[in-house]
C-alpha cells in the first residue's frame, strides 16, 4: 500500500492491469449492484444544478424513476447514490443505437451543456473510495462483468492506476498523480 497525502492507494491498484472494454460488457456497471452510483455530498449540490441540461439525454424511464424517488436517493447506510430503473440500471443511464449502456451526465458534458462529468465514482471506476479513520483508501474493485476489461489491460499491460489517469488527476490533482507514478516506479527499483 502506499500513502500519498492522507490517500491509501491498494497495491492492487498498482499491480492489476485493466482497460474498459465496454464494447465487451456493454456498461454493465450501470446496470449490476445492489444500488445506483455512490454520490460524495457536493455532488447532490452538482446534481440539482445540471438536471435540466442532463435531462433531455435521459430515457423516458430515467426521467421517470429521476421525477419518482428524486434527483438521489439515501440507501439503508444513510449514503447518497442515484435512482435506479426497476432495481437495475442507473436512471442517468441510457442505452445507445449498439445497446450500449451510455451517461446521459456524460453526453450532456460531451456537447459541452455542463461541467460536471459525472459522478467521480462512475468516473473511478473500477477503483472504489473507502475511508479509514482519517484517510482516503482506494482499493481496485475486481468484478467478473470487467473480465473482458481485465483481459484487455493485461493484453496491453496497462494498470489501474494508468488507465485512470485522467479521474485521478481530476480527484486528486496532477501534482499528486505525478508523484505516485514516482513513488510506483521506486517501488520496482
Amino acid at each position: 500500500m502506499i500513502e500519498l497525502n492522507k490517500v491509501l492507494v491498494s497495491d492492487k491498484v498498482i499491480e492489476e492491469e485493466f482497460v474498459c472494454n465496454i464494447g465487451k460488457c456493454k456498461g454493465a456497471c450501470c446496470v449490476e449492484g445492489d444500488l445506483g452510483a455512490p454520490l460524495n455530498q457536493d455532488e447532490l449540490e452538482k446534481l440539482e444544478q445540471v438536471y435540466e441540461e442532463v435531462k433531455p439525454y435521459l430515457s423516458p424511464e430515467g426521467i421517470a424513476e429521476i421525477e419518482k424517488q428524486g434527483l438521489y436517493v439515501k440507501d439503508w447506510e444513510e449514503d447518497w447514490s442515484t435512482p435506479v430503473i426497476d432495481g437495475k440500471e442507473c436512471a442517468y443511464a441510457v442505452y445507445d443505437k449498439d445497446n450500449i449502456l451510455q451517461c446521459g451526465i456524460e453526453l450532456a458534458y460531451n456537447d459541452g451543456k455542463i461541467d460536471y462529468k459525472k459522478p467521480i465514482s462512475c468516473y473511478l471506476y473500477p477503483i472504489r473510495i473507502g475511508k479509514l479513520q482519517n484517510y482516503e483508501v482506494l482499493h481496485y474493485d475486481q468484478w467478473l462483468i470487467c473480465s473482458d476489461a481485465c483481459a484487455l489491460g493485461q493484453e496491453l499491460k496497462v494498470p489501474v492506476y494508468k488507465f485512470l489517469k485522467a479521474p485521478l488527476i481530476h480527484k486528486y490533482g496532477e501534482e499528486w498523480y505525478n508523484e505516485l507514478c514516482e513513488m510506483v516506479e521506486q517501488l520496482k527499483g
